[in-house]
């Protein structure tokens, strides 16, 4: 298996949406496994940025999860959320709240990832759903897609280390 560096594309389907696709060098059920499991969670989340330093997972309908990261430059960044949706090892639907910002719950994002498998490799799509254009642009524009490229690259790393 050769991990895919770099390769996740960003397209935006509509004004309040962000639409990553990613291959995965990696059968379904052992990136299903790296995305949702915590011990696993702490070895890709925060890819070079900094260090995870929690991860909470209740992994249920009306479960909820935070992942909390000391970032390099030292300060704490957090996200949470509760899961919408369950369908193991294909499709994941959650919320998610960035804590750093005002009212992070009134402005969560829906989130639906779902994961397909062709001989072997595994085909993620993640749609992301603000309430807005505005809360779009503000995810566009805080930096995510360089930090999503080398959390995805992690997750390629992990997954295939499990087989």
């Amino acid at each position: 298996m050769a991990p895919t560096s770099g390769s996740a594309k960003v397209t935006l389907p509509a004004d309040n949406q962000i639409l990553i696709t990613r291959e995965f060098d990696a059968p379904r059920h052992l990136v299903w496994r790296a995305y949702t499991e915590p011990e696993l969670i702490k070895r890709w989340w925060s890819g070079e940025r900094g260090s995870v330093t929690s991860v909470e997972v209740d992994l249920r309908v009306g479960g909820s999860w935070r992942y909390v990261m000391t970032a390099n430059g030292g300060f704490e960044v957090a996200f949470h959320g509760e899961f919408r949706e369950i369908a193991a090892p294909e499709r994941l639907v959650n919320t998610e709240a960035f804590e750093g910002i005002p009212d992070p719950d009134g402005n969560a994002a829906l989130v639906t990832v779902t994961l397909t498998e062709k001989d072997g490799r595994t085909y993620l799509e993640s749609l992301t759903e603000m309430r807005d254009k505005a809360g779009r642009d503000a995810i566009l524009e805080s930096g995510m897609e360089s930090g999503m490229q080398e959390s995805y690259d992690a997750l390629e790393r992990v997954a295939i280390s499990l087989s």
